[in-house]
């Protein structure tokens, strides 16, 4: 077949829950258009623990930064190639986004979106969402977390899930099954139990890299198979774009969708002037401090960065304004760059930045689709270097945790840094050189109100301008939500999902 009712571009996170629930009605057809293989029967992705091994492999796009003038320029945004997309990919940190979270995009013209309102969704979820389980809390790891409450004095959380927090430490929730340490990745809980449905085809090792337009409506998608064939597959209905923050916004500009003069710019034909694609780009950026510890580190673990804390330090902050996750690991690729050695035996505390300030861009720097956009994220370009200091007060807090025991009798010293260095010009300097990425891009097709002229989606998830076509990933975020956001995507395909039936149960006149 080459007709379908719907075309999902993207079996990723949000993806794989859009097509799920719309095959469970057997008279729609769906098609899922995979850049990547499947991950069925492939340990190495079905396996939580060995997430690390997949980043820059043959199954990570792997794009690079452009040049930070105040951040580390050096940074790979890994984009995972294989169905199930980043959840595939990552460490499966599971977090309901916290109403503030849903309340600022409602602020922002997202209407519809506000926590009230998306709060059922989470209920909703087919993946198994559990604390990460006693067995796979490792010694050390414990010990954080006792020593950041009394270093820190914030509450003990069992649990992030259960309510909202300001602030808290504890062990993370993760999707992902104990008893083997497998992912319950989109793909594990929304295709894997219904790949037998005759009304989904999954189209895997399939590129697509342009959307076809019959004037404003999107009648489908251009394609190019693993063999390099192409071919035309086309929605009656409509057509889905999940392809995730970087790819979304990079099908739409080849696709001539974008700010007209960018696109003339590169001799692409503009087929609709929309000035917000590519703008707006989000991200949790984080820092690095590690101890060398004075011996090896038990080895059990579900993915070797079990817990975390949150600091609310202003009080007039709607939620935390400070984030950590610990490794129980020595995680130090940026500051070798700088001359720092791996230890032998070590952890790290990665101060993250919840509430980014600092908004960046994606653009295309050629007409060919096979190019990788450049990533231009602004790191620490904020206003008032509101980013920055965080990272410092990050570090300094992480250093009160070390002292603290339980950890304390762990560490032999801390081994970047320094302890030499102390100032905040200092620590700054050094925080944003070995600054990282969680792995978080969103916000390049934000939603927004009708008047606000860089929205590029309305609140149901339509292109502006354009029929017969929807956007349902991280780019829609109008804002960076303070927690890991995989629980916000898949949120949102329950959502796209449900404003698809309803436009459905319209057309056929179901009332």
């Amino acid at each position: 077949m080459t007709t379908y009712d719907y075309v999902v571009v993207g079996g990723g996170t949000a993806g794989s829950v859009i097509a799920s629930r719309l095959t469970e009605n057997p008279d729609v057809t769906v098609a899922v258009i995979e850049g990547g293989p499947s991950d069925v029967d492939r340990p190495e992705v079905l396996t939580l623990r060995r997430w690390m091994g997949l980043l820059g492999g043959e199954l990570d796009y792997d794009y690079p930064t452009t040049e930070q003038p105040r951040g580390n320029s050096h940074i790979r945004h890994s984009r995972a190639r294989v169905l199930g997309g980043c959840s595939s990919h990552n460490t499966l940190i599971a977090f309901r986004p916290l109403p503030s979270d849903w309340d600022e995009w409602a602020a922002a013209g997202a209407e519809g979106w506000d926590a009230a309102a998306m709060d059922p969704y989470f209920e909703r979820l087919r993946n198994n969402i559990v604390p990460v389980d006693e067995a796979d809390r490792n010694a050390i790891a414990r010990d954080f977390v006792d020593a950041a409450q009394t270093a820190l004095d914030v509450p003990r959380v069992d649990g992030f899930n259960k309510k909202p927090f300001h602030e808290g430490v504890g062990f993370f929730d993760l999707a992902y099954h104990p008893e083997n340490n497998k992912r319950s990745s989109a793909s594990v809980a929304y295709l894997h139990p219904f790949l037998d449905r005759p009304n989904l085809h999954i189209a895997l090792e399939t590129w697509a890299y342009r959307l076809e337009l019959d004037g404003a409506r999107a009648t489908g998608v251009r394609v190019r198979t693993k063999d390099g064939e192409e071919r035309l597959v086309e929605a009656r209905r409509e057509v889905l774009v999940c392809a995730g923050a970087v790819d979304t916004p990079r099908l739409l500009l080849h696709s001539g969708i974008g700010p007209r003069a960018d696109l003339e710019e590169l001799g692409i034909p503009v087929a609709h002037d929309l000035s917000g694609v590519g703008e707006n780009l989000l991200d949790h950026p984080e820092s690095v401090i590690v101890w060398e510890t004075h011996g090896p580190i038990p080895e059990n673990s579900a993915m070797d960065s079990d817990a975390g804390l949150f600091v609310r330090r202003d009080p007039e902050s709607a939620g935390p304004d400070l984030m950590f996750h610990f490794y129980q690991i020595p995680f130090t690729d940026n500051p070798e760059r700088l001359g720092y050695e791996r230890p032998a035996h070590g952890v790290s505390m990665t101060p993250n930045i919840p509430k980014p300030r600092s908004r960046g861009r994606l653009y295309l720097t050629s007409a060919d689709p096979d190019v990788k956009p450049a990533l231009d994220f602004r790191y620490f370009t904020d206003e008032n270097d509101y980013d920055g200091r965080t990272l410092v007060d990050g570090i300094k807090l992480a250093r009160e945790i070390a002292t603290a025991a339980p950890l304390a009798g762990w560490l032999k010293r801390e081994v970047c840094p320094g302890p030499d260095v102390t100032s905040d010009e200092a620590i700054g300097e050094y925080a944003r050189k070995v600054a990282h990425t969680v792995y978080h891009p969103a916000g390049t097709c934000r939603m927004g109100a009708p008047a606000d002229e860089l929205a590029v989606v309305s609140p149901d998830l339509r292109i502006r301008g354009l029929d017969g076509i929807r956007i349902a990933d991280a780019s829609v975020f109008p804002t960076m939500p303070a927690v890991n956001p995989m629980i916000g995507v898949l949120m949102v395909g329950e959502k796209c999902a449900e404003l698809l039936a309803a436009t459905s149960d319209e057309r056929s006149g179901v009332r």
